[in-house]
């Protein structure tokens, strides 16, 4: 099964029991915890799913930040984070749960900076791609400059220079 397949199985599999016990924010609090991964003992692949959840939900959540996901912002996310024609659809359920609102957006950056921890040029590639889904429309929204900045503050801390000139750059 490929990472998309895998990744979408567990996010249908956790919407429906997030569906049972709480909002929709719990579960993709849940998703950004890891705690999708208890049964499964390939490391690599953990990371890998937990990665793509975060760039996946974090994307959604930017295009969401100021209020509606536009047409625009969807073509920038597909711009930015290449996916298999074939993957699509995984990759959408996934996408679409996390768009509902930006709620749990610092625990998917959290999670990221956890799971990449020293590798800035990768963080500071996310941060640029999100700036991409967050200028699709056109407008450059307060919540959107918002939650950049927080995610840059989460992922790359001042106290590295590499965080610093991202969250220079972005405005916070």
């Amino acid at each position: 099964m490929s990472i998309w397949g895998k990744l979408a199985g567990t996010a249908a599999g956790i919407a429906e029991a997030a569906h049972m016990s709480g909002p929709v924010h719990g579960l993709l609090g849940a998703l950004a915890g890891g705690h999708i991964f208890r049964h499964d003992n390939d490391s690599g692949a953990q990371h890998q799913v937990a990665f793509t959840i975060g760039v996946i939900a974090l994307g959604a959540k930017m295009a969401k930040a100021d209020g509606v996901v536009t047409r625009d912002e969807i073509i920038a996310f597909k711009e930015v984070f290449k996916v298999p024609e074939g993957e699509m659809e995984n990759v959408s359920r996934v996408f679409n749960l996390a768009k509902q609102d930006v709620v749990g957006y610092e625990a998917y950056a959290n999670q990221l900076a956890s799971l990449l921890k020293g590798n800035h040029k990768l963080l500071e590639d996310v941060l640029e791609a999100l700036f991409h889904i967050a200028m699709a429309d056109g407008v450059f929204h307060p919540n959107e400059e918002q939650f950049l900045a927080d995610v840059a503050h989460l992922c790359l801390p001042k106290t590295s220079s590499a965080g610093f000139a991202v969250e220079k750059r972005i405005g916070s």
